[in-house]
């Protein structure tokens, strides 16, 4: 399927999980290139080297680009754009997904962790988008990484529960605001998704399995979430076939997507 031929795309935090899976979908789908982010080096090379040996050079230089950076560093996320413009021109597609999640009680929350979660959460999503709209034109797609803990009240996870409300938030009055250059802004809410980032987290993985467990046995398909289900979704939010789709929550849990 060539649903992205010829596009430009953007994806943050795509080092590996969620945000390597939606890039190597767009490659597949025919973006022309993808420009990946990631905070760690290593791990970024190796994603961009492994699409690239999928996807070769069609003679117009690498498919896959890795730009090593954090979303909460404006400076970081100019030199992204300023790459762009000087190899590519435009983009046409944001997939604003760099974030992280870090359990924390309420009456235990410390500044370092209130400030790293909205700083890269709320503050890295408003620069990825704000950078990228001076080369974004007509027809272009803007998709924000939301949660299903947006709309949740899960003990322990107040201010990731949070952040990805502000982000689900920004969907409908970005969309309002870019409505009159026909950029569509809207928002991906996956449910509970097995991705690297758990086993590397600081959870015990005793705890990890049982959340997961208990994940399973409350969505309809009696598992959880895949990476490469949410990036079917991505995709077809960047194509030119969701041009009616504007301002909208699409959920992914379990195997199944509901707008």
């Amino acid at each position: 399927m060539s649903r992205l031929t010829s596009k430009i795309a953007v994806v943050t935090g795509a080092s590996s999980g969620i945000g390597l899976s939606v890039a190597q979908t767009f490659l597949a789908q025919g973006a022309a290139r993808v420009y990946l982010t990631g905070r760690r080096k290593a791990e970024l090379d190796r994603a961009v080297a492994s699409l690239n040996a999928r996807f070769p050079d069609a003679g117009q230089g690498p498919r896959a680009v890795g730009v090593q950076g954090d979303v909460s560093q404006p400076a970081d996320v100019e030199r992204l754009y300023s790459l762009i413009r000087a190899e590519s021109e435009r983009v046409d597609v944001v997939f604003a997904n760099a974030g992280y999640a870090e359990p924390a009680p309420l009456g235990s929350l410390t500044e370092a962790h209130v400030d790293g979660l909205l700083n890269t959460n709320v503050k890295g999503v408003i620069w990825s988008v704000q950078g990228a709209l001076p080369l974004m034109g007509e027809g272009s797609s803007i998709i924000l990484s939301a949660s299903i803990v947006a709309s949740k009240g899960f003990g322990d996870w107040s201010l990731y529960s949070a952040s990805k409300a502000a982000v689900r938030s920004f969907a409908r009055t970005w969309a309002s605001d870019l409505k009159g250059k026909n950029i569509r802004v809207n928002a991906v809410s996956p449910g509970v998704i097995d991705t690297p980032a758990w086993s590397e987290s600081d959870m015990p993985k005793e705890q990890v399995h049982g959340f997961f467990q208990f994940a399973a046995s409350v969505t309809p398909m009696n598992r959880t979430g895949r990476d490469e289900e949410v990036a079917k979704v991505v995709a077809f939010l960047a194509s030119d076939d969701s041009s009616f789709v504007n301002g909208s929550e699409v959920f992914v849990d379990g195997g199944m997507a509901q707008v």
